[in-house]
């Protein structure tokens, strides 16, 4: 037989009609299939599922059944049973699924109208179900198998921990015989602690800063001129010079300290004039620079009091042994003078105090860093120290003052009453 030949005698092969979608009918007789899902372990195919209900009184459609169906399976080692739990939250997450059935004979596919969420199953081995459940451990009963294996397969430095840990144990039943005792002994001790007012006022009297009156409604009132400068030293300078000089030049070359363009600026401006205000802003001005000389002094280890004199000529020696007493402390077994940390920053606060009564309580910080060749975040730390606010001055305040508006973006340091601190940083934990 030719290959033609048996070609023509095959079998052709039936060609299968196309699928044809329909929507199945809403039923109400039967449940219809239903959609799960194995979280762990998969039954296998030829496992057969039952669907169970909950009894309830005149159910009125199945439709509310579907919602409380049991999905039952089991196989010869273990049992699958849906877990109502997970099955709701599955549903209400909005994950819903369209069914699908095939008809083989008539290629149709019926899709079910309802939609349908899947049952989570949950599977039970057979075998262990007669044992009872072992109870959760105790917090006492974890750490002492956690220790156990801490000491048994631990690295030396674990096991040095644990150690550490149980050193500093306490013993609680030890303690009971005793605890009257403590209790006592921590009453008797919170007897001695400060009360928030007296902490208040050790922490005053402790700052660096001038005498200050913490209920002034005014700040000229705030730190009072003869508790920085007593009413002697103030009656002992002389300002007659000053006046008797012709030229900036001359008035400048009167002062103790010369390098100072805050107090130049300052001298310049109050020469004109003999108004009880200038002539007192005159008298601060020579006692600020009467202190800055004896801060440049202080750059020493010590101070020679005799040349202290000579450079400080251009003021009493009242005022000179004021600065002496104020801002130096003498060493032990000797009568040299010598500069601290804590009296140079109260040099330096006393001196900004006066600033603010000669700048009316705002004073630009920018230009007695330069003089003093500090950093202006320092300066303006030293001022805050005092109560001051680092800020900018609005246009009203700055007319108040007769502020150009070229220094418009200038910090200044502006008091106001009444005066409040610096609160201390927290650390951070």
């Amino acid at each position: 037989m030719s290959t033609a030949k048996s070609a023509s005698k095959k079998r052709k092969r039936e060609q299968s009609p196309e699928a044809q979608f329909e929507l199945a009918e809403p039923t109400t007789k039967k449940v219809g299939p239903l959609l799960i899902s194995y979280p762990a372990l998969q039954a296998p195919a030829s496992t057969s599922f039952q669907c169970y209900t909950r009894k309830k009184a005149k159910r009125v459609t199945d439709n509310e059944s579907e919602e409380d169906l049991l999905v039952v399976g089991e196989t010869p080692t273990v049992e699958f049973v849906s877990n109502e739990e997970e099955s709701r939250r599955a549903a209400e997450s909005g994950c819903r699924y369209l069914l699908a059935v095939r008809n083989k004979q008539t290629c149709k596919i019926s899709i079910l109208p309802n939609p349908q969420s899947p049952h989570i199953l949950t599977h039970t081995v057979k075998a262990l179900k007669s044992i009872p459940p072992s109870a959760a451990p105790s917090k006492l009963q974890y750490l002492e198998a956690k220790t156990a294996l801490g000491e048994t397969f631990g690295t030396k430095k674990q096991k040095a921990n644990i150690r550490a840990q149980e050193r500093n144990k306490i013993d609680v039943g030890a303690m009971e015989g005793v605890m009257g005792y403590v209790m006592d002994s921590i009453e008797k001790g919170a007897g001695n602690l400060m009360t928030e007012e007296e902490r208040k006022e050790a922490a005053d009297k402790n700052r660096l800063i001038p005498p200050f009156s913490s209920t002034a409604s005014d700040p000229a009132e705030i730190y009072a001129l003869h508790g920085i400068i007593s009413e002697a030293e103030w009656k002992a300078l002389s300002i007659s010079p000053f006046e008797a000089a012709q030229t900036p030049k001359e008035r400048t070359a009167l002062l103790p300290y010369r390098k100072s363009a805050w107090i130049n600026n300052h001298l310049e401006s109050l020469t004109e004039g003999t108004s009880k205000t200038k002539k007192k802003n005159l008298k601060i001005l020579l006692y600020i620079s009467a202190m800055l000389a004896f801060r440049q002094a202080t750059f020493q280890k010590s101070l020679d009091k005799g040349k202290l004199y000579e450079r400080l000529a251009a003021v009493p020696t009242l005022v000179v042994d004021s600065l002496l007493s104020r801002f130096t402390e003498v060493a032990r077994g000797t009568s040299s003078y010598q500069p601290t940390s804590a009296t140079k920053t109260s040099l330096l606060t006393h001196a900004f105090a006066l600033c603010l009564k000669v700048d009316n309580y705002a004073t630009n910080t920018t230009v007695i860093a330069h003089d003093l060749s500090m950093p202006v975040a320092e300066v303006n730390q030293l001022f805050r120290s005092l109560g001051c606010k680092i800020s900018i001055l609005g246009e009203k305040e700055r007319a108040r003052l007769g502020i150009s508006s070229g220094s418009a973006n200038e910090k200044r340091a502006v008091l106001t009453a009444p005066v409040e601190f610096p609160k201390p940083r927290l650390r951070k934990k």
